[in-house]
């Protein structure tokens, strides 16, 4: 009988016993988490009192060590001291560094950061050159590409091409009347042109600009108030050639309305109202302003280079 019961008493002492164990396990894990808590605390107050205590000449020695380092300057160069506030800003490095924090260094570490923000700024202009060289390269491509179309059909000369820090300028001028005189109607030829020259718009991703513009500075148009409504007519005339006829999406497209404000020509000059009196279709660039901004300085040099390459092939074509 008494061992029975013993049988039956041991089960609960063991159940008990892993019950103690499993309590205290517990609440271990907790004593662990709250450390792990008061530790962090602690991490945060002697962060918190080391940053209230800041040695400006001992930042200004680890600022110019980084600079010397690293070779660039950063946003570490900005401002008195690493507490005070950010207004403004740019990415130019030489205008992120304070002249004053310059000043009170010593002669060869001033020298250090002077040379980091202008190799700087160097190399994010060299950058950004790249950028539009291959950028007016993919556009100068593109416009080869809607050349070619226009000389199968014979259709060179109604269209000039140019590249300014929009994009891709085309201009379809009336040197063979584009647009029927004083009105906004297109010619045959001007929607052949635009046909022409869709597909290769529609292959891209880009929005277009369709810019009007006329020649009549001192004649008022028959059939319009002023030439701002003749231009902006033409403009979305051959917008609507391009979406209804060519299948050009509509979201990529938009027209404007120049009058005469901005001639290709002098309007004083005779026959200059075959080059003014035009439609400009403009490929719009995404790429970064700093870098549209020297499209035409990269333009130039590509021409440049194209015109000198085509006078030595010349040159040597012509030897016996």
């Amino acid at each position: 009988m008494s061992a029975r019961k013993g049988a039956a008493v041991a089960p609960v002492r063991r159940r008990k016993r892993a019950e103690e164990e499993e309590e205290h396990e517990n609440h271990e894990r907790w004593m662990v988490s709250y450390a792990d808590m008061v530790t962090l605390l602690l991490v945060l107050f002697i962060v918190l009192y080391a940053m209230s205590q800041i040695d400006i000449s001992k930042y200004s020695q680890f600022k110019s060590g980084l600079v010397s380092g690293f070779g660039r300057a950063d946003h570490i160069l900005s401002g008195d001291s690493p507490m005070s506030d950010r207004t403004g800003g740019s990415s130019g490095g030489s205008e992120m560094v304070n002249p004053q924090m310059i000043s009170n260094l010593p002669a060869d570490q001033a020298e250090l950061v002077k040379n980091a923000v202008a190799e700087a700024n160097m190399q994010a202009k060299q950058r950004a050159y790249a950028d539009a060289e291959g950028q007016v390269k993919s556009l100068l491509q593109l416009w080869k590409q809607m050349q070619s179309a226009l000389s199968k059909k014979g259709l060179a000369g109604d269209v000039q091409a140019a590249i300014d820090e929009r994009g891709l300028v085309v201009s379809l001028v009336s040197r063979h009347v584009v647009f029927e005189p004083n009105v906004a109607t297109l010619t045959p030829r001007g929607d052949l042109i635009l046909d022409t020259i869709a597909p290769v718009i529609a292959s891209i991703s880009e929005p277009i600009d369709v810019d009007g513009h006329t020649n009549q500075v001192k004649v008022k148009p028959k059939y319009y108030p002023t030439d701002w409504e003749l231009s902006s007519a033409r403009a979305v005339t051959a917008l609507r050639r391009l979406s209804e006829h060519d299948g050009i999406p509509d979201r990529r497209l938009r027209a404007t309305g120049f009058g005469h404000t901005k001639p290709l020509e002098n309007p004083a000059v005779k026959g200059s109202q075959q080059i003014n009196k035009r439609v400009d279709i403009v490929v719009l660039s995404q790429a970064p302003a700093e870098s549209r901004a020297l499209y035409q300085q990269a333009y130039a040099q590509l021409t440049k280079a194209d015109r000198t390459q085509t006078q030595s092939q010349n040159k040597t074509g012509d030897k016996p």
